[in-house]
């Protein structure tokens, strides 16, 4: 008799990549991609497919409010999926802005930002807590932002851009080499004004997927939850592939 376990006899084709349901559309950018990053492979416990977006820089989707990036984003997506993704993501929070339309063009799965994951914190937090955002770019992150990823307008909200490396190296792209050390401290510095600012604040979402590096020490600076694209995307990677027990 054959085993439950054994594995099928037809084998189904249609993708040209098989064992990588997770598609990413990346930013076009040449600063260092530290593990943690969203955009080094060896961050994630599974594999993902990449797609280099052409002409989206961080600054012109950070800063410039990604103008004329729509029609780039929906054609990589489906460029992806093509490929074989059965879910796409981005590593760039501000592109909530495209969640709707990313999710109308491509029959599958679509989570563009971090910033999706605040109000499923909230729902952990005891009453009179909130959740709190740290962003790379308090000043680009628009309502029209917040709206695409459901998060309420009266947020609080703190940035890196007054910050010594982690904005100049990432959104404005001075120079391709990264003080790690610096960048940390300015990721510790804005959650620390943060709660300075907010003290009801009861658990961090990370905006910027270039964070997750530094998560670790903020946590324990701030003796908080901290969340961002790496728990979403774990999460969201669940989904597609959950656990087989037994």
């Amino acid at each position: 008799m054959e085993s439950d376990s054994s594995p099928p006899r037809l084998a189904r084709g249609g993708k040209s990549i098989y064992g990588a349901p997770l598609g990413i559309l990346m930013l076009e950018a040449r600063f260092p991609r530290i593990p943690g990053d969203m955009g080094n492979g060896t961050t994630w416990p599974f594999p993902v497919l990449f797609r280099v977006v052409r002409g989206a820089t961080p600054e012109r989707v950070v800063v410039q409010g990604a103008p004329g990036l729509l029609a780039p984003f929906i054609e990589a997506a489906r460029d992806l999926v093509d490929l074989g993704a059965e879910a796409i993501t981005t590593n760039c929070g501000f592109l909530s802005l495209f969640q709707r339309e990313l999710a109308e063009a491509v029959a599958v799965p679509v989570a563009t930002s971090s910033l999706m994951q605040v109000p499923w914190v909230q729902a952990t937090l005891p009453p009179g807590k909130r959740v709190g955002v740290v962003t790379v770019n308090k000043s680009g992150l628009t309502p029209r932002h917040l709206e695409a990823a459901g998060v309420p307008l009266d947020t609080p909200i703190a940035g890196t851009e007054g910050g010594r490396e982690f904005f100049r190296v990432l959104i404005k792209a001075e120079t391709q080499d990264m003080d790690v050390v610096l960048a940390e401290q300015d990721i510790l510095d804005a959650g620390r004004a943060l709660v300075a600012a907010h003290p009801e604040v009861g658990a961090i979402v990370l905006e910027c997927t270039n964070m997750p590096p530094y998560a670790a020490a903020l946590q324990d600076a701030l003796g908080l939850p901290v969340y961002d694209i790496y728990s979403m995307i774990c999460w969201f990677q669940a989904g597609l592939r959950p656990r087989r027990f037994g």
